[in-house]
Order: C-alpha cells, then sequence, then structure tokens
C-alpha cells in the first residue's frame, strides 16, 4: 500500500525515518514516500494531500501527514497536547490521517468524510512518531473502534485566497488563485 508522508521535517531528518519505520512496522506492506514541506507549512501540506489525494492514486492509497504548528493553544501544554489526528476518506477512495492543524484539510474539506480518530492527542513530544502511527494503522486496517465523531466541513477553515500553496524543486510556485488553480 502506497503511504505519502507529508511533513515539515526537512529533507533527510531522521523524524522522516522514525516515522516510516514506524508505519512500517504496523502495516508492513506499506512503501512509504516522504514529501517535505516547509517547517509550520500547513497550507503547503493542504495543497500535496489535495494533489496526492484528489487524482488517481492505487487503491489503498494513504497520505498520512504531520504538519502541526500546536497555534490552537499558546499556553503550557500538559504531555505536550497538540492538536488532534483527524481522518478523511476523499471522493477518490484515498484515506488521509494526519494532525487537523491549520490548514492541513482546507483543501479537501468540501469532498471528504471526515471523522477525529480515536486516539490521545498528548502523551509524547514526537506525537507523530509514538502515537499517531498504530492510530493510523488501526484505520488502514478498518478497525471498528478507530475513528471517533464526525468532522463538520464548517469546522475546517476555508483555504486562504491568493497565496502561494507550494514551491516545487524547481522553485515553481504553486498558487490557489481561483483562476490558476
Amino acid at each position: 500500500m502506497l503511504v505519502h508522508i507529508i511533513a515539515d521535517y526537512g529533507p533527510g531528518d531522521l523524524a522522516f525515518a522514525e516515522v516510516a519505520q514506524r508505519i512500517k512496522f504496523y502495516l508492513p506492506d506499506a512503501e512509504p514516500i516522504l514529501i517535505p514541506v516547509p517547517a509550520f507549512a500547513t497550507i503547503a501540506a493542504g495543497f500535496c494531500i489535495a494533489q496526492l489525494g484528489l487524482n488517481e492514486a492505487p487503491t489503498g492509497t494513504i497520505i498520512y501527514h504531520n504538519v502541526a504548528p500546536r497555534e490552537d493553544d499558546e499556553q503550557a501544554r500538559s504531555g505536550n497536547a497538540g492538536e488532534q489526528l483527524a481522518f478523511a476518506r476523499l471522493s477518490t477512495g484515498v484515506r488521509v490521517i494526519g494532525v487537523n492543524a491549520g490548514y492541513a484539510f482546507s483543501f479537501v474539506r468540501e469532498v471528504a468524510d471526515l471523522r477525529w480518530a480515536a486516539v490521545a492527542a498528548a502523551g509524547s513530544q514526537f506525537r507523530s512518531r509514538d502515537l499517531f502511527p498504530q492510530a493510523a494503522a488501526a484505520i488502514a486496517l478498518g478497525q471498528p473502534d478507530a475513528l471517533a465523531e464526525p468532522i463538520q466541513p464548517s469546522d475546517i477553515p476555508e483555504v486562504p485566497q491568493n497565496r502561494i500553496a507550494y514551491v516545487d524543486g524547481y522553485g515553481n510556485f504553486k498558487n490557489n488563485h481561483p483562476a490558476q488553480c
């Protein structure tokens, strides 16, 4: 099964290897593909999710993302709490699993069945390695207790207009101006 891992860890960062290793531990058939985005760039993560998830993909494809600036609460956090893990089944059948942070789900909010994942949002500084891969595997394997209540699309922010959404490896800008998307 193809598993795109979108994160702001940085190219060649050990964090990518740790997360891919943990995902392979829980999903031995996973074929991880690592896609770095700039630090805290939830618009870029959301753009990548839409590009990969709304186009043709192999059956069973999963997009696992972690770009979590933890901007939902500026206070000190008990147990390294952060944004909750969410799930989306896109109209293409691609499944998206990742933190509901910033604009990560904004590009797909209208074409997805959105739900919360049944996993703690606290307990580790590196939740995307220590807590979330096991929850992602449970969702991927269709375990009945892996998902919680629905998320309303209106609870996900709209895509901000006229912004650079992504810069590719050649320096080309991908924007989200309605006339150019």
